[in-house]
């Protein structure tokens, strides 16, 4: 397993961290197989989604923003209550697949970190499990 980081900017925003995924199976000579992903905090997640267009990472956050505000009748004293929620949304972790050394992810898909409470200095974790005999 390997720890990786990424700060935030914002308090919402979602990172392109696929670069970095790439750079790990890279430095690793990872042919086949499947990359795990986790994120180990109760206010960021992770996802799969559309990196062609820029717009679209700031769609879901505005998105998200509507359907679960910042300030609502919450009771939890930390006033983040809505990344909580965003984060039980999302998720925690993600799965890829790996061939030929590759992500196989579709066309247009990137792997982005999810900050909801931002903005900090945040880990996940990578680990790969080899299905090559």
């Amino acid at each position: 397993m390997h720890q990786l980081t990424v700060k935030s900017r914002k308090r919402e925003e979602l990172i392109d961290i696929t670069g970095e995924v790439k750079e790990f199976l890279d430095k690793n000579s990872f042919e086949e197989g499947v990359c795990y992903l986790y994120v180990p905090h109760t206010t960021a997640g992770i996802t799969i989604n559309e990196g062609a267009d820029p717009s679209v990472k700031e769609d879901i956050v505005n998105g998200l923003k509507v359907f679960i505000p910042e300030n609502g009748n919450y009771r939890h004293a930390e006033g983040n209550s809505d990344a909580h929620i965003k984060t039980s949304l999302i998720g925690s972790s993600e799965v890829c697949f790996v061939e030929k050394g590759r992500l196989a992810l579709g066309t247009w898909q990137s792997i982005y970190f999810c900050e909801f409470d931002g903005p900090r200095e945040r880990k996940f974790f990578i680990t790969f499990m080899n299905t090559k005999g």
